[in-house]
């Protein structure tokens, strides 16, 4: 296979995956939107995180709220839990890398917010025990999972599945994921 074909080939797939998420899961990345629209309408915080690719992410969701993603409007309240370095570093050694999501949830997080946890596996676990945390303090959750959804999707209030097995494709779709709702949040704004 020519260099060409397989750059060919991961564009298709890719748009494959875009096509059948949009088919099979516009309505709960409406259901998302919707509770983080909420939520940034009454002063509550974002929470997101995720490791790796994931973290990275979280990261640019957080920064779209807090700034601006296609139109000028007020500041949205966000924050992304692996973007602190000093933080995420004495979390692990103090309590060990599961926690160090689910530590800032309690420091950080106050009924109402959101916690956004992003895994292509479903199975990390200082993700899990942060959505786990998060849940217990009263703070809504979302999930955004590959693969078959693993232990995140069964701990969050809403769970946006991309039902692939390769975590490059996952991702893509979950940044067009993360940028619809963006869109939709700040439109009511």
């Amino acid at each position: 296979m020519t260099d060409a074909a397989r750059v060919r080939a991961a564009l298709e797939q890719s748009a494959d995956l875009h096509r059948r998420v949009a088919a099979e899961r516009a309505a709960v990345v409406a259901e998302a939107a919707s509770m983080l629209r909420d939520a940034v309408r009454a002063g509550h915080l974002v929470l997101a995180f995720g490791n790796g690719g994931s973290a990275g992410d979280a990261q640019h969701l957080a920064g779209e709220f807090v700034g601006r993603f296609m139109r000028e409007r007020r500041a949205a309240a966000a924050i992304a839990l692996a973007a602190d370095s000093a933080v995420v570093t004495a979390l692990g050694n103090d309590y060990g890398y599961e926690a160090v999501f689910a530590r800032q949830i309690e420091a950080l997080g106050r009924p109402g917010d959101v916690a956004v946890g992003i895994t292509t596996s479903g199975r990390s676990a200082n993700v899990n025990a942060a959505l786990k945390r998060a849940r217990a303090a009263g703070l809504k959750t979302i999930g955004l999972t590959g693969g078959d959804g693993g232990e995140t999707g069964r701990l969050v209030d809403v769970h946006v599945n991309v039902p692939d097995p390769s975590t490059a494709r996952v991702q893509e779709v979950q940044r067009t994921i993360l940028h619809a709702i963006c869109e939709l949040v700040e439109e009511a704004l």
